[in-house]
C-alpha cells in the first residue's frame, strides 16, 4: 500500500509499510526532496519558519481545501494524497517568482530570510483564503493578521506588514511604508485568483480513492464503528499490550515534547471519520466532531443562527488561541484531552465550560456516553483506548432561558497573556455567561476560570451562587470579589502566583461593572491598526552608494532558494550530532552512559574529551591568547557545558539519544558552585580586566558630590539577560578532506576564529582548514564566540570517525548552551543640584560573566561608553567581571551598551523623582555641550559639526509634537480610571569602533564582477552596500554601461582559504569596513584601467573593455586590507526617540501606541538597509526592556528554553504608529563616504518605551495612593527589566480593585 502526495505539483510516492509514522512532513521535506525553503526554527509550531500550504480535495464535494500547517508537527502519514506548497513552489528564480516574493523584496521585508519562506507562504495562504470569502476582498485588517503568528527576529516587523497590506483593496500605496514601488511609479496589482499556483495538481486528485488505507502501523478507520473494533483488537491482544496513538493534528507534540520520543506500535488517524470532522446543528444545540479543527469551530460558530452573541465571542477568542497554522490541524477534542489528561492550561476548556458544554466520550467499557466538560475535566484522566467523539454548546435562547423573554444574555471571556493576538498562553483566562433582568439583575450566572495555576478549569459556582438574585452594586462587587479570592488561588510553586490571583477579580470586576455603569472598565477594543511613516533622504552624490536598493538575495530569500548551512545536501555516509551537556554547575563527571545501558538507534558514537587528536587541544573557543574548552573534562564548570557529541545516523536519531544519555555526577568534596555575582566578589573569583580595555574615569567625583544640594546613595539595580532568539539555530558541517585536512561549513559570524579553533582541536596546521560561510540565519553575537565550540565539535567527530558529521542543534539545546546578555549589578550613588544638574555619579558594576571569559572583556567599555550619554559632571567606576559557576555570557547585539543606556535611565529617573520634577526636564538639562563631550569621549567626540544630538533632541521635540501630547496624555490620565497613558523622550550616544576589514573584487571575461570580504551577510544587508560601493568606485571610469555595473556584480560566499584576516563580523561597523576594503580594491582596478581607456581615443563599453584587458593580460584581480590608519578608529552615534504607551491596570499589558525615532547616519549608504536596521533593532530592544523574561533556576539552568515560555515580540507588541527619520547629518570626513552605524546603536532607543511605562506606572501609583488614603509623593520605585505584565501589575497594584472598591465604598458613605 502506498503513500502518494504531491509537493510544488511533483509527485512522490511511498511504500507505507517502510515509512516510520512518527516521521514529520518537515522531515521529509528536507532530508528526501530537494525542497529546502521549509526551516526548522523551533520544531514546536511556535514560529511559522516551517509553515506550508496543504490542500486536500473532496471528491465527493470536488472542491480543494487550502490551509497553512505547521510541517514540523504534521506528520507525514496523516498528509497521503495531500498536495503540499512550499515558498519554492508559488515561485522560484527559474520561473519567475511570485508577487509576494517581489513585494517581499520591494518593502524591504526580508534581512537574514530565514523566516520570509514561511511569511510568504502564510500570506499566500491568506490571499486565498480572501478569493473564496463571500465579499473577494483582501482587507488591511486581514493583511496584518496573516503573518500573526510567524516569528522574525531582524526586520521589526512593520516592512512585513506593508508588504501584506499591499494587496489589500482598501489600502493606498501612499500609506504603505517605504518601497521600491513609488520611486520607480509601479503599480501594485491585487492578488489575481486566476493566475495563482495551482494547488493541487490534476493527476492526484484521479489518484484520491474513496476508502481508507492502513497499514500495520498507521491505520485510518472510517466509521466509529471500525475505530471500535480496531481499538478493541488493540486491547484485547493477549500476547502483550498495544501502545496506541490516536492521532488528529498531532499539535500535542509542540508542547509535550517527550511525546516526540515515545514509541508506538499503532497509529490510529482520526481525520476520515465522518461523524468526528462534522459540525451538526441540532435544534437545541450545535454538536461539533472532536476531529474537527480549532480554525472550522471558528467558521461554524460565525455561521450559527441563534445565539450568535455567544458563538460570535467564543469564536473571537478562539481566535486567540495559538497560531493560524495551529489552528488549522489542531483539533477541538485533542485541546480538551490534553487539558483533561495532562492538565494543560486550555483556553478552550475554560470558555466552553461557561458556554455549558458537553462531551460524548465512547469508552471500549462502558460505550458511548455523554458528560458535562465540568464533570470530564475533573474526572480520572481518559484511557488510552477511550476518546471524545464530539462536544455539543446549548443554544441560549430565551427558550433555554430560567425566566422567558424578560432577561438579557451576557456573554465575555477574557484572558491575559503576553502576546495580546495569540501564540501565547495566558497567564489566567475566563469566561462569564449571565442572565440578567432589567440590565443589572443576575437571575443566573456561569463563571469560569482556566490556566491560573490548577488542574483544570473550574466553575465558581459559590461566587455564581451569590451573585444570583443581586442588584449588582459597588458592595456586591466586593463582597463577590473577596469570595472569589478564596477560590481561585493558584498552586504552590506556580509561576508569577500572586500576579495570577489578582488576575481573577480583575475579569469579573470588569464584566460586573459592565453591568453596573453599561461600559468596560478598561480597554477591552481590539487593538490599533499599524500604521507607520518613515522619512529618508536618497543621496546622489556617490551613486549607486546612497540609493536605496533592494537587499541582494532577497526574492531567493523569500522563495526559500537561498542556500544556509543546513540546506546543503547531505555528503555520502554523513552522521549527525547532538550535544549533551551538563545539568550540573559544578560537579565531578563520574561517566557517561545511555539510560537502560543500551545503545539507542542509529548511534555510532559518542565524541567527548578524549576524542581530540593527541596532537591536538580540548579547545572549543579560541581568541587570540583566550581558550576555552571544548568539551567538559574532570569537572563540569557550569550548566549547559558541552560534555559529548552524539553521533548517529540522523538527526532526529542523535537528538533523541542525547536525551536518552545519562551523566553520573559527584560533589562529595567539592566547594559549593558561585551562583551569583555577590558570591564571586566575596569569594575574589574575579576575571582580570586588562588597563587597555578598562574605560577611563571622568573628573573628580569627590568634589562633584561636595558641590550637589542633593544625593542619592547606594541604589540598587539588577539587570538580567536575553537570549538571542535567531531562526536559524547553530549549525554546521564538517567534511574531512585528502591530506589530513578539513572543510567546515559553519553558520558564524567569524569564520577567522572558528578556522584557528578547529585547527588547534585537531593539532594541524591552518592551511588543512577551511571554513566556508554564505550566509547566516541571524547572529546578534551569537553566532560569534558560540558558533566556535559547535564548527569544532564536528570537526573532531569528523576527524575520529573519516565521515562527514553535521549538527543543527534544536532549539532547547541552542538556548540552554548558548547563554545570553551579561546579567549584572549595580550600585550607583548620585549627586545633584535642585535644578536637577548632576554634579557627579559613582557606580559600582558587577558583570556575571559566567565560567569563562569569552568576549566579556568588553563589556566594561561598552557600558561605560553608552551610559557616558549624559554630563554627569564627575564620573567614577568600579567594575569587576565575575567568574560564576552560571553559563558563560555572549556579547549579544549592543553588548554592555543597553544595559549602560538603562542606567542612565534609571538614574535620570531617579533624581527626577527626588526632585519631583520632570523627567524630561532633567534629560535636558544633563545633555552633553560639545565641551562636555569631548571630555567624556575624548577623540571619539569628532568635529563640532559632527555632534547633532542636542540639535535632534530639540527638532524631535517639534516633529514628534512632544510638549502638546504630553499635555493630552496628562488629560487622558485625569479622565481614565483603568488604564494610564506615558510618554518619554530619550537619547542615546552609541561608540563603534573601525577595524581592519580585507576585500576582493576580480572582473571575468564577461564584464561580471566576483566580490569577496571578510564580512558576513548576517542579514544586515552587507552584500548589498558592498555591490553598491564596487559599482560606484568602479563607475568613475565611466565607460558606457557603467552606470549597469551593480547588476553585473556578485558578493560570493566567504572562504577562509582565500580570504585571510576576515576578522570579526560585528559591532556595526563590518559594512563600512567591508566597503571601504572594496573601494579600494576598486580603486586598483580603475588604475590599471585608465590607462585601456586613454588608448582608445574615443567612448568605450564596459565589456568592451574587459575585453582589451583580457587580451593584454591586466591584472583584474585586486585584493586588499582596509584600515583605519591615523583616522580614529571610534566615532560616535547618535539617535532620539519618543514613546508613548498605555497601561491596561488591571491586567499589567502594556501597548505601545507611538514611537518616534530619529537617527543619525550620516550619508547614509543605503537607506532602505538602514532603515530596516534601525527598526530591527528597536524591536529586539522592545524585547530586551519589555518582553522577553531569562528565567533560570537556583542552579542556573534556562527554564524559559522554548517558544511557549520565551517569547520574543510579534506583530501584535510593536508599535502602532512607527515613525522613522533617518537624518542625514551632512559630512563626516573620516567615516566611509560620511556614512554612520546602524546595526546595533539604535537598540537602545528602546529604553524610551520602558521609560514611558515607567511614567504610566507612576500615574497609576498615584492614584492606587489616593484610593488607599496614604499621603505624601512616594513616587521612588524603579520599573525592572523586562517590564512584563506581571511586573506592571505588581506595581499598578495587585490588590488594585478591591483597593477601588473599598475607595468607593468610603466615598459613598460619607454622603
Amino acid at each position: 500500500m502506498s503513500l502518494v502526495l504531491a509537493i510544488n505539483g511533483q509527485r512522490f510516492e511511498l511504500e507505507l509499510s517502510s515509512v516510520d509514522p512518527s516521521t514529520t512532513l518537515l522531515e521529509f521535506l528536507r532530508y528526501q526532496t530537494p525542497f529546502k525553503s521549509v526551516k526548522l526554527s523551533c520544531g514546536e509550531g511556535g514560529c511559522g519558519a516551517c509553515v506550508v500550504l496543504l490542500s486536500r480535495y473532496d471528491p465527493i464535494l470536488k472542491n480543494v481545501e487550502d490551509f497553512t500547517a505547521s510541517s514540523c508537527l504534521t506528520l507525514l502519514c496523516s498528509v497521503n494524497h495531500c498536495s503540499i506548497t512550499t515558498s519554492e513552489g508559488l515561485g522560484n528564480s527559474r520561473d519567475g517568482f511570485h508577487s509576494i516574493h517581489n513585494r517581499f523584496t520591494g518593502f524591504h521585508a526580508s534581512q537574514c530570510g530565514f523566516c520570509t519562506p514561511g511569511m510568504s507562504v502564510s500570506l499566500f495562504s491568506a490571499l486565498l483564503d480572501s478569493t473564496k470569502s463571500s465579499s473577494q476582498e483582501f482587507t488591511v485588517l486581514e493583511a496584518e493578521k496573516a503573518v500573526s503568528g510567524n516569528l522574525c527576529r531582524c526586520t521589526g516587523y512593520r516592512p512585513i506588514i506593508d508588504a501584506c497590506k499591499s494587496f489589500a483593496s482598501n489600502v493606498d500605496i501612499e500609506d504603505l511604508g517605504f518601497n521600491s514601488f513609488c520611486k520607480k511609479g509601479d503599480s501594485l496589482p491585487r492578488f489575481d485568483s486566476e493566475k495563482r499556483v495551482c494547488t493541487f495538481p490534476e493527476f492526484l486528485k484521479d489518484e484520491i480513492k474513496c476508502i481508507g488505507f492502513g497499514s500495520y502501523k498507521w491505520c485510518s478507520p472510517e466509521s466509529v464503528e471500525e475505530l471500535q473494533s480496531l481499538l478493541g483488537a488493540c486491547k484485547a491482544n493477549s500476547d502483550d499490550v498495544v501502545s496506541v496513538k490516536l492521532v488528529a493534528g498531532n499539535t500535542s507534540t509542540g508542547y509535550y515534547k517527550d511525546e516526540k520520543e515515545r514509541s508506538y506500535d499503532k497509529y490510529v488517524d482520526l481525520t476520515r471519520i465522518a461523524e468526528m470532522r462534522e459540525v451538526r446543528e441540532r435544534h437545541d444545540r450545535v454538536e461539533i466532531g472532536a476531529v474537527v479543527t480549532i480554525s472550522k469551530v471558528i467558521a461554524a460558530l460565525k455561521e450559527m443562527r441563534l445565539s450568535k452573541m455567544l458563538f460570535g465571542k467564543l469564536a473571537a477568542h478562539m481566535e486567540k488561541i495559538a497560531a493560524r497554522f495551529i489552528r488549522n490541524i489542531g483539533s477541538i477534542g485533542g485541546n480538551l484531552i490534553m487539558a483533561q489528561r495532562q492538565h494543560f492550561p486550555s483556553d478552550m476548556a475554560t470558555i466552553l465550560v461557561a458556554a455549558g458544554a458537553s462531551i460524548n466520550i465512547m469508552s471500549l467499557s462502558r460505550g458511548i456516553e455523554k458528560v458535562t466538560l465540568e464533570e470530564f475535566l475533573q474526572g480520572p484522566p481518559l484511557d488510552a483506548y477511550d476518546l471524545v467523539l464530539s462536544i455539543e454548546i446549548p443554544f441560549w435562547h430565551h427558550e433555554h432561558s430560567s425566566s422567558g423573554t424578560n432577561s438579557e444574555l451576557l456573554f465575555e471571556t477574557y484572558r491575559a497573556a503576553p502576546r495580546p493576538q495569540g501564540s501565547a498562553l495566558a497567564y489566567l483566562n475566563a469566561a462569564f455567561l449571565a442572565e440578567v433582568k432589567d440590565t443589572k439583575v443576575i437571575i443566573n450566572c456561569r463563571l469560569a476560570f482556566g490556566a491560573f495555576g490548577t488542574k483544570h478549569a473550574i466553575r465558581c459556582k459559590e461566587v455564581e451562587e451569590f451573585l444570583s438574585g443581586k442588584v449588582i452594586t459597588d458592595n456586591v462587587l466586593y463582597e463577590a470579589i473577596t469570595l472569589l479570592g478564596k477560590i481561585v488561588r493558584p498552586q504552590d510553586g506556580t509561576s508569577n502566583l500572586a500576579y495570577r490571583s489578582s488576575l481573577a477579580p480583575g475579569f469579573l470586576f470588569k464584566f460586573l461593572h459592565s453591568l453596573k455603569t453599561e461600559k468596560q472598565p478598561s480597554s477591552h477594543l481590539d487593538q490599533p491598526m499599524l500604521s507607520s511613516s518613515q522619512r529618508v533622504l536618497i543621496d546622489k552624490e556617490f551613486y549607486p552608494v546612497g540609493e536605496a536598493a533592494t537587499k541582494s538575495g532577497a526574492s531567493l530569500q523569500a522563495s526559500g532558494e537561498a542556500v544556509y548551512v543546513d540546506d546543503i545536501p547531505a555528503p555520502t555516509n554523513c552522521l549527525y550530532g547532538a550535544f549533551i551537556y551538563s545539568t550540573k554547575p559544578f560537579a565531578k563527571i563520574k561517566g557517561m552512559r545511555f539510560k537502560e545501558n543500551s545503545v539507542p538507534d542509529g548511534v555510532v558514537g559518542v565524541i567527548s574529551c578524549k576524542d581530540v587528536p593527541k596532537s591536538g587541544n580540548n579547545v572549543g573557543f579560541k581568541f587570540s591568547s583566550f581558550t576555552e574548552p571544548l568539551f567538559a573534562d574532570e569537572f563540569t564548570l557550569h550548566v549547559g557545558q558541552c560534555i559529548g557529541l552524539v553521533v548517529a545516523d540522523t538527526q532526529r536519531h542523535a537528538d533523541s539519544a542525547a536525551t536518552l544519555a545519562v551523566v553520573d555526577y559527584e560533589t562529595d568534596g567539592l566547594e559549593p558552585p558561585i551562583l551569583s555575582v555577590d558570591e564571586a566578589v566575596k569569594k575574589s573569583s574575579l576575571f582580570e580586566v586588562y588597563p587597555f580595555l578598562y574605560p577611563q574615569q571622568v573628573g573628580d567625583t569627590s568634589k562633584g558630590m561636595s558641590e550637589a544640594d542633593h544625593r542619592i546613595l547606594s541604589s540598587e539595580i539588577r539587570i538580567g539577560s536575553q537570549y538571542f532568539f535567531y531562526m536559524e539555530t547553530q549549525t554546521a558541517l564538517a567534511v574531512p578532506d585528502e591530506d589530513n585536512s578539513i572543510v567546515v561549513y559553519s553558520s558564524c559570524q567569524i569564520p577567522q576564529y572558528v578556522h584557528s579553533t578547529v585547527a588547534a582541536s585537531l593539532g594541524i596546521p591552518e592551511n588543512k582548514v577551511r571554513i566556508i560561510t554564505r550566509r547566516v540565519g541571524g547572529g546578534f553575537g551569537g553566532k560569534a564566540v558560540r558558533s566556535m565550540p559547535v564548527a569544532t565539535a564536528c570537526a573532531v567527530a569528523a576527524n575520529k570517525l573519516q565521515r562527514p558529521v553535521r549538527t543543527y542543534v534544536n532549539r532547547k539545546t541552542d538556548m540552554i548552551m548558548t547563554g545570553g546578555r551579561h546579567p549584572m549589578k549595580i550600585t550607583y550613588s548620585v549627586g545633584f543640584k535642585s535644578t536637577g544638574k548632576i554634579t557627579a555619579l559613582e557606580l559600582e558594576i558587577l558583570i556575571d560573566a559566567g565560567a569563562t571569559l569569552g568576549l566579556s572583556m568588553l563589556m566594561p567599555s561598552n557600558i561605560i561608553g553608552a551610559l557616558k550619554k549624559y554630563n554627569w559632571g564627575a564620573l567614577s567606576f568600579d567594575i569587576k567581571l565575575c567568574k560564576t559557576n552560571l553559563l558563560s555570557k555572549a556579547i549579544m547585539r549592543a553588548p554592555g551598551d543597553v544595559q549602560g543606556t538603562y542606567i542612565a535611565e534609571a538614574i535620570i529617573e531617579n533624581v527626577a523623582s527626588s526632585l519631583s520634577l520632570e523627567v524630561d526636564t532633567i534629560r535636558k538639562i544633563n545633555l552633553h555641550t560639545y565641551e562636555s563631550l569631548a571630555l567624556f569621549y575624548k577623540d571619539a567626540a569628532g568635529e563640532p559639526h559632527e555632534y547633532t544630538l542636542s540639535s535632534m533632541w530639540d527638532k524631535m521635540g517639534v516633529s514628534s509634537k512632544f510638549e502638546e501630547r504630553v499635555s493630552t496624555v496628562r488629560d487622558f490620565n485625569g479622565s481614565n480610571i483603568w488604564r494610564k497613558r506615558g510618554i518619554s523622550r530619550v537619547p542615546i550616544i552609541y561608540p563603534v569602533s573601525m577595524f581592519a576589514t580585507p576585500g576582493r573584487v576580480s572582473v571575468l571575461s564577461d564584464g561580471t564582477i566576483v566580490v569577496e570580504v571578510g564580512g558576513i551577510e548576517l542579514g544586515q544587508g552587507l552584500w548589498t552596500k558592498v555591490k553598491q560601493m564596487a559599482g560606484y568606485t568602479l563607475g568613475l571610469l565611466q565607460c558606457d554601461g557603467t552606470e549597469e555595473l551593480v547588476d553585473k556584480i556578485r558578493v560570493v560566499q566567504s572562504d577562509t582559504l582565500s580570504m585571510v584576516q576576515g576578522n570579526f563580523t560585528g559591532g556595526s561597523t563590518t559594512s563600512e569596513g567591508s566597503c571601504a576594503a572594496v573601494r579600494l580594491c576598486c580603486e586598483t582596478l580603475v588604475k590599471r584601467l585608465k590607462p585601456l581607456i586613454e588608448k582608445s581615443g574615443g567612448p568605450i563599453s564596459w565589456n568592451n573593455l574587459i575585453s582589451q584587458a583580457y587580451a593584454q593580460s591586466v591584472n583584474l584581480s585586486a585584493s586588499d586590507l582596509y584600515t583605519p590608519g591615523e583616522t580614529p578608529t571610534r566615532y560616535l552615534n547618535y539617535g532620539v526617540a519618543v514613546s508613548e504607551v498605555e497601561v491596561d491596570l488591571v491586567t499589567g499589558k502594556t501597548t505601545v501606541l507611538q514611537t518616534d525615532i530619529l537617527y543619525d547616519s550620516g550619508k547614509s549608504l543605503n537607506p532602505a538597509v538602514d532603515l530596516g536596521q534601525i527598526e530591527g533593532a528597536f524591536v529586539q530592544g522592545l524585547g530586551f526592556f519589555m518582553l522577553e523574561e531569562y528565567i533560570t533556576d537556583s542552579e542556573g539552568r534556562l527554564l524559559t528554553d522554548s517558544t511557549w515560555t520565551y517569547k520574543i515580540p510579534t506583530v501584535d507588541t510593536i508599535p502602532r504608529q512607527f515613525n522613522v527619520e533617518i537624518l542625514n547629518s551632512g559630512c563626516h570626513e573620516k567615516r566611509v563616504l560620511s556614512s554612520k552605524a546602524s546595526g546595533e546603536p539604535p537598540l537602545l532607543l528602546a529604553a524610551s518605551v520602558h521609560c514611558a511605562t515607567r511614567e504610566a506606572v507612576k500615574e497609576a501609583r498615584k492614584q492606587l495612593r489616593i484610593w488607599k488614603g496614604e499621603d505624601g509623593p512616594s513616587l521612588m520605585f524603579q520599573l525592572p527589566v523586562p517590564a512584563s505584565m506581571p511586573v506592571v501589575k505588581e506595581l499598578c497594584g495587585l490588590d488594585i480593585v478591591e483597593s477601588y472598591l473599598d475607595w468607593k465604598s468610603q466615598v459613598n458613605s460619607s454622603f
